[in-house]
């Protein structure tokens, strides 16, 4: 089956009630199963020219990668799919775009953004991240975070002298310690898992998970079965607790089973019949 019949997409995303403008980028295209979140941050306007920058980059290189890609295959030095390299590599690439024009430009020095990128193919999934922005899995009214945040908050988490909430409250949330932009190499995280129909998935900016607690999320994962409608909810739940910055959501059903062979056959053979 097709990707784009096997998955079902919906993202919302908001300024909020705090901010003038938008730094929040996302982006989905079903046919290759991709979908790209990136949280920008920097002077004027310049964070919005970072998440935009990165989503683009990535979505190209990716998108280039995939139609030379001989699927199933897994590289024997890191242990990964190839579809995983190739995303890792993408956003390695739109790093470095950043990184550049924000040291060629004096008014977006100090630009970035956080990454979420995630793969569906040969019903798998590749989760690739730098940053706050979250991905989590949703299965049995049960919310279960996938990525593990690159911040100053979670730093002071894993000491185990606070708990998130008590860092939260003693440090400002908003400090990452990795992001796109903010040197010339960059580190980033890879996670592989294997999906089945049903699962559903939740990519977000920290715009909603530091303003609704994860409960809450439960239950309106739980109780609104368009995802559509779901994600305005959770965009509006975050507005409610104050909005206090850009907020954006994407929610992914698997619908059904997206065997590789048969989708990049087809694929290849709808190229040729162009």
């Amino acid at each position: 089956m097709k990707l784009n019949k096997a998955l079902e997409i919906a993202f919302v995303t908001d300024p909020g009630r705090v901010r003038g403008h938008n730094e929040d980028s996302i982006a989905s295209d079903a046919t290759v199963g991709l979908i790209v979140l990136a949280d920008g941050m920097g002077g004027y306007h310049a964070g919005e020219v970072a998440s935009a920058m990165a989503v683009t980059r990535i979505f190209c290189e990716t998108r280039d990668g995939l139609a030379t890609l001989v699927p199933g295959q897994t590289d024997r030095e890191s242990g990964l799919r190839y579809e995983s390299l190739i995303v890792r590599d993408a956003i390695r690439k739109a790093n470095e775009e950043v990184f550049r024009l924000a040291a060629q430009r004096s008014d977006y020095s100090g630009m970035g953004t956080t990454i979420v990128a995630a793969l569906f193919y040969d019903n798998r999934l590749t989760c690739a991240h730098a940053g706050d922005s979250r991905m989590y899995a949703f299965s049995y009214g049960k919310l279960r975070q996938l990525t593990e945040d690159h911040s100053v908050v979670r730093e002071f988490v894993k000491t185990g002298m606070y708990s998130e909430d008590e860092a939260k409250a003693s440090f400002n949330p908003n400090i990452v310690t990795r992001a796109l932009g903010a040197s010339v190499e960059l580190e980033v995280d890879i996670l592989e898992r294997t999906v089945q129909p049903g699962d559903l998935f939740m990519v977000c900016s920290d715009g909603l998970s530091n303003m609704v607690r994860e409960d809450r999320i439960e239950k309106t994962l739980a109780k609104i079965p368009d995802l559509k409608s779901c994600a305005r909810e959770l965009v509006d739940l975050a507005n409610k607790s104050g909005g206090e910055d850009n907020i954006s959501v994407a929610l992914i059903r698997v619908v059904s089973e997206y065997k590789a062979q048969e989708d990049w056959q087809t694929q290849m053979l709808d190229w040729f019949n162009r």
